[in-house]
């Protein structure tokens, strides 16, 4: 999701939302074709119809399509990292390769009239097996991101020699940009300390000229910005990185560390980006602060998770604040996901145990295991604060809701991948668990009042594994939801689910 669009999505999904509750009727009643439901009628259908169903143009089983999702206006971008494509480059060859497996693949989606068709099948300029192109995926306007944690070169910086495979699992990002309605490869972007198992890529993120790349495994022990790169004395400690672009040249503007850097923390297993402002998660952080900068510097409670922002000023970045959770837990994974929107960031923590439901309930009760939670801090006159604190409606044990989040202006989208639900499309029965791990996403409204939720979005073939809500992205009136275990066999967009290609995955809107 490109961070600079502002949402209108809020009040169409309230009105009808409103209006869909208080019908209590199904699509199609022949009761509704005239007379004082026909309003109501006419709002479920529009509901229907604008909610489509994305997959592969050659579908294939395992290949994880809705493994990421991003959107900026009318163009969508889904990942694919266990797709087996034997193609390099843009539209190649879709047909699978021994030599391809789990290479990755990312595929570009955009609107026309009332419907999606795809624009382009993106591979790695130098896709191998294992790569796991499409891990991530981000887009702002003309330009596309994305990254490939399993990629294997020894080169460092922009556009170096990739055909070495000295260093497996350093990972790499691909920049694409779109020009007259065709994408090619800008570049080829690399770690400024390139080491085997860092997974650079493993995460991604753009605003404009800058984007930021997660290496979640990297092993430094530096602290803050611009640190000695050369000591690997901390196991996967994490780091990430800011790039810029002068013209059509990236070039590396910062190595971002955590201040409170420690073995196995993973900073930089998420990050998102608006304008000036970064934000890095670090799911496995120990310390037992709560809140906005606490001390750091007690290690106790194992995974309770951080997240650290960091700001551009003069050119530099520096570290502007810690966040941790009100409710600091061990195991809670706070910065599992994070994102921003101007002034408000939103963490996720989708191990978080609270039982409570909807938004700032009781966040002491510790009586739903992994049920998941998202905390929504907000910066006013240059000082963070945490704002929210979000649960599902429907909260239930081994949920994982938080696991993914989008945010845009006032409305936030949580997905919830472990659900389960057998409920169809919006605002269907949550209370049976009658499909396990079918996954769901929520929409959540800020007004004056506060946060609400205005939806709870279930996919319209939602079935047993379809991990819906893996990850989730947000644009102006449209909601993405990816779904990495779908079984579909269908090709292209609103085909016909005969549920026989396992795992090739899928991805949905909402408008």
């Amino acid at each position: 999701m490109s961070p600079r669009v502002t949402s209108t999505f809020a009040a169409g999904l309230v009105a009808c939302t409103l209006a869909c509750n208080a019908s209590h009727v199904a699509t199609g009643d022949a009761s509704l074709e005239s007379g004082p439901h026909a309003v109501v009628d006419a709002a479920l259908a529009l509901r229907a119809e604008r909610t489509h169903y994305l997959k592969q143009s050659s579908t294939h089983d395992g290949s994880e399509l809705g493994y990421d999702v991003a959107i900026d206006g009318d163009t969508i971008v889904v990942g694919a990292p266990r797709e087996s494509g034997g193609a390099t480059g843009v539209d190649g060859d879709e047909a699978p390769s021994d030599s391809a497996e789990a290479s990755g693949a990312v595929y570009v989606f955009v609107r026309r009239g009332a419907t999606w068709v795809q624009q382009a099948y993106l591979k790695a300029s130098n896709a191998r097996r294992h790569a796991s192109f499409g891990t991530s995926v981000a887009i702002s306007g003309d330009t596309i991101v994305v990254g490939s944690p399993g990629e294997s070169s020894a080169a460092t910086g922009i556009d170096g020699d990739q055909g070495s495979t000295a260093a497996p699992w350093s990972g790499a990002a691909y920049v694409f940009v779109r020009t007259g309605g065709v994408w090619t490869q800008q570049a080829y972007v690399k770690a400024s300390n390139t080491d085997a198992s860092d997974q650079f890529g493993f995460s991604v993120a753009i605003s404009g000229e800058t984007i930021v790349v997660g290496a979640v495994t990297e092993a430094s022990d530096a602290t803050g910005v611009d640190g000695d790169q050369s000591r690997n004395v901390f196991a996967q400690s994490g780091a990430a990185y800011a790039f810029g672009r002068r013209g059509t040249t990236w070039a590396q503007e910062a190595y971002l560390k955590a201040s409170n850097t420690a073995s196995d923390s993973q900073f930089g297993w998420s990050v998102a980006i608006d304008g000036d402002v970064i934000v890095v998660g670090s799911p496995l952080e120990s310390s037992t602060a709560v809140g906005v900068n606490g001390d750091a510097g007690v290690e106790v409670a194992m995974y309770s998770g951080a997240a650290y922002v960091f700001r551009r000023g003069g050119g530099h970045w520096a570290q502007e604040a810690y966040l941790k959770a009100s409710n600091t837990h061990a195991g809670d994974d706070f910065g599992w996901s994070v994102a921003i929107s101007g002034d408000t960031i939103a963490v996720g923590g989708h191990n978080e145990d609270g039982g409570a439901t909807g938004a700032n309930g009781d966040p002491t009760r510790d009586d739903v295991l992994d049920s998941g939670a998202v905390y929504v801090f907000s910066r006013d006159v240059g000082v963070w604060a945490q704002e929210a604190y979000l649960k599902a409606s429907n909260t239930g044990s081994d949920d994982r809701f938080g696991c993914s989040i989008a945010l845009s202006g006032d409305t936030l989208v949580v997905g919830a991948w472990r659900e389960d639900s057998a409920a169809r499309l919006v605002d269907g029965d949550g209370a049976s668990d009658a499909s396990t791990d079918s996954g769901a996403a929520y929409a959540f409204v800020r007004s004056d009042e506060g946060w609400s939720q205005a939806a709870y979005l279930k996919a319209p073939n939602a079935g047993d594994g379809d991990a819906a809500g893996w990850s989730v992205a947000v644009s102006g009136t449209v909601i993405v939801i990816g779904a990495r275990g779908e079984d579909g066999s269908a090709t292209g967009v609103d085909g016909t689910d005969t549920d026989s290609a396992s795992q090739s995955g899928a991805a949905y809107t909402f408008e």
